[in-house]
């Protein structure tokens, strides 16, 4: 493994460390989750590039390959300051980030988790409530890399393609509405836009979409980590709900 690197990343999360440093969590698109100590990164003349949700060009430099590192980095996309006036957008930037940073393994390569999520950041722009289904998207695909991927090609108990309606909280695969109909209380509601369907989508939809992979990244992704889904992603999930309502 290299001792130097230097590439785009976006910024998961820092946390302080001695007097002024900091250990910042990155995503990157070679080396997956990726953290590095910022010296200075907790002062006032730093902080601000090291939030997150950021884009950044880093530089991590180590004597050895398993060392924490130095960190380095030159903004690109400041996109926390531009969501702070925006609560659905930064709830929903801090949810991608606490996700990801909580459930992707170190140094290990998520190409795809790392543009998806580089490519919902720059969505903000147009609004969070348009970014919604993007990142619902994105979530089932950080399910999908880690191996817990959801089944939504057809109805697992008919075979069917048509009238995908629900997804069975056990087994992730969909069930369409009418063979459903004895146990649809028990089941997902699986909104229409993940099947790759067009059109608007409501928020009702987005609520629908951010439980439905919210109980498998309960489940599977951190069912058996401390502390479990991070905070920042039920908070998410509150905003949007509240709105509806």
């Amino acid at each position: 493994m290299s001792t130097e690197w230097q590439g785009p990343a976006i910024v998961l999360g820092a946390r302080p460390h001695g007097e002024s440093g900091a250990v910042v969590t990155l995503l990157t698109e070679a080396l997956g989750r990726h953290a590095g100590l910022a010296k200075g990164g907790a002062s006032r003349a730093q902080s601000s590039l090291w939030m997150p949700g950021n884009l950044i060009e880093a530089r991590w430099v180590a004597r050895l390959p398993d060392q924490l590192g130095a960190l380095s980095g030159e903004l690109v996309h400041p996109a926390a300051a531009l969501a702070l006036e925006d609560p659905l957008g930064l709830a929903l930037l801090s949810a991608a980030c606490a996700v990801a940073e909580g459930s992707l393994p170190e140094r290990e390569p998520h190409p795809r988790c790392f543009h998806g999520l580089v490519a919902l950041v720059a969505r903000l722009g147009e609004g969070a409530a348009a970014a919604l289904p993007d990142y619902v998207r994105w979530e089932a695909e950080l399910l999908t890399e880690l191996g817990y991927g959801l089944d939504l090609a057809r109805c697992a108990l008919t075979g069917s393609i048509e009238d995908l309606a629900f997804v069975s909280p056990r087994s992730g695969r969909a069930v369409s509405a009418g063979a459903a109909e004895p146990w649809a209380v028990r089941l997902l509601p699986l909104p229409r836009f993940l099947l790759g369907q067009s059109g608007p989508v409501s928020l009702a939809e987005c609520l629908a979409g951010l439980r439905l992979t919210g109980h498998f990244l309960a489940r599977d992704a951190f069912g058996h980590r401390p502390g479990g889904v991070p905070a920042a992603r039920g908070m998410l999930t509150d905003r949007v709900a509240a709105a509806i309502a």
